[in-house]
């Protein structure tokens, strides 16, 4: 059997290698580590342009919307805050386009930490653009905090990792409200929503931890599953 594409988007950012410092694509290298294990063939999807995106979708079996940097508030109707980094419109702009052709053309997907969030902005949605001042807590975005989430056992992500699962992801921004298509199907304890899939898609799910990073490969074995 065939081993499918997947595509995994990547920063464009300035990086230094010997004595040159240039503008690259970067991508951290659990996601094609995490891609290879669960049989797929991983490949980076540099943020250059929208005029590749259909190419992209046409030829990819599968795709993983990456992690990275918050969203700029702009792109759903909010104000900037002071203390969200430096918006990446080139990034930004990219990203939303494909995850756009992705849900039109079926094309299975898994958004992972900032991919959730691209993803709900795509369908409409909204964030919260700093997640502390909601919950009156810091649980969410403090390093190597694991909490515990209920997930939906009817749904795509349930059926792939089970009803519950112990998560460490820090994150200052959130799902507000759900873009269309989305339901949500995962929550931490304050009912923050940290799992969603589009319905009636063959398989697109976001989650706000990086499966990529732990032990657990389920998660993206039902996304090169679904790619075959």
């Amino acid at each position: 059997m065939s081993r499918p594409l997947i595509g995994i988007t990547a920063y464009l950012e300035a990086a230094r290698w010997g004595t040159w410092v240039r503008e690259a694509v970067l991508s951290p290298p659990s996601y094609a580590r995490a891609v290879e294990k669960a049989g797929g063939l991983p490949v980076i999807v540099p943020p250059l342009g929208p005029g590749g995106i259909g190419g992209y979708v046409r030829g990819l079996s599968g795709l993983v919307l990456a992690g990275g940097s918050e969203l700029d508030p702009s792109l759903y109707g909010a104000a900037r805050d002071e203390r969200v980094g430096d918006p990446q419109p080139h990034r930004d702009r990219f990203e939303l386009a494909l995850a756009r052709a992705a849900v039109q053309a079926d094309l299975p997907l898994l958004a992972v930490g900032r991919g959730m969030h691209v993803l709900n902005v795509a369908q409409g949605g909204t964030l919260i653009p700093w997640l502390p001042d909601v919950v009156d807590h810091d649980r969410h975005s403090a390093p190597g905090r694991p909490h515990l989430l209920q997930i939906s056992v009817s749904s795509k992500l349930g059926k792939a990792v089970g009803d519950h699962a112990e998560v460490t992801a820090p994150h200052h921004q959130a799902v507000n409200r759900l873009g269309a298509g989305l339901l949500a199907v995962a929550w931490a304890d304050d009912q923050i929503v940290e799992g969603v899939e589009l319905q009636g898609h063959r398989f697109g799910v976001g989650v706000q931890w990086h499966p990529e990073r732990t032990g657990d490969n389920r998660l993206v074995e039902a996304l090169v599953e679904a790619a075959r």
